[in-house]
């Protein structure tokens, strides 16, 4: 369980996607008392059906906040979510995916910490998950762990000894398990979106690797899916 605050006045920064996991971090963020300034990202992602979802999650949730920074990770290429003429995989394949974004973990939490030296925020959350995710190399727990050592080096909080605090506490969880701490949390995943190849509307696939991840976590959980499909 992701500790509370520690005073009544504490801020946090939380990465939001607009999909289930980051949205329960969302959730957890609240729910241990912080102030919540959500943070999402237009990189040059394939829709973005996903910042809509994040707007809706953040008001929600009851976020004070809710920022989209633009950035184009696009022009780095090398994803099949920000390069339109690499498909994206439907079948689950070995090795790590095309779908895996170059740098993009390192990228948003870098802009993340900085946001959260302008605000004076005492944490940062990211809803990275090490357990039922695609093998991507930055959402494992050296990455973060690694990312930790960097918030104390290169911050002006860390310099005058109150270095910002990165949380992420569903890195050890299967989906189900977080479905089911989201649902106590009061989280309504029908908000969320989390398919690589969205349409406009939001609805999934149904055929992705994150679709699949996420319709196998509602089945285990034994919580109905209010993901909408397209087919």
């Amino acid at each position: 369980m992701c500790p509370v605050a520690d005073s009544p006045n504490a801020r946090a920064v939380v990465l939001l996607s607009g999909g289930l996991d980051s949205a329960t971090v969302l959730a957890e963020a609240v729910a241990a008392g912080f102030e919540c300034h959500a943070l999402s990202f237009r990189y040059g992602q394939r829709h973005e059906a996903e910042l809509a979802a994040a707007a809706n999650v953040a008001r929600a949730l009851g976020a004070q906040s809710h920022r989209i920074v633009s950035i184009d990770l696009g022009a780095i290429g090398g994803s099949s979510l920000t390069d339109l003429s690499i498909p994206v995989p439907e079948t689950p394949g070995g090795g790590i995916p095309s779908t895996y974004v170059p740098a993009r973990n390192t990228v948003f939490l870098a802009l993340g910490m900085g946001v959260a030296e302008v605000l004076d925020a005492d944490c940062l959350f990211i809803g990275v998950n090490a357990v039922d995710y695609s093998g991507y190399p930055d959402c494992r727990p050296e990455f973060i762990a690694a990312f930790r050592n960097l918030a104390a080096l290169a911050t002006r909080r860390a310099v005058e000894g109150d270095p910002l605090e990165i949380r992420a506490p569903l890195i050890e969880l299967s989906k189900a398990d977080i479905i089911r701490r989201g649902v106590v949390l009061g989280v309504d995943y029908g908000l969320t979106v989390s398919c690589y190849q969205a349409d406009a509307a939001g609805a999934a696939c149904g055929r992705c690797d994150s679709c699949r991840l996420r319709r196998e976590g509602f089945a285990v959980a034994g919580i109905p899916d209010p993901t909408r499909y397209r087919d």
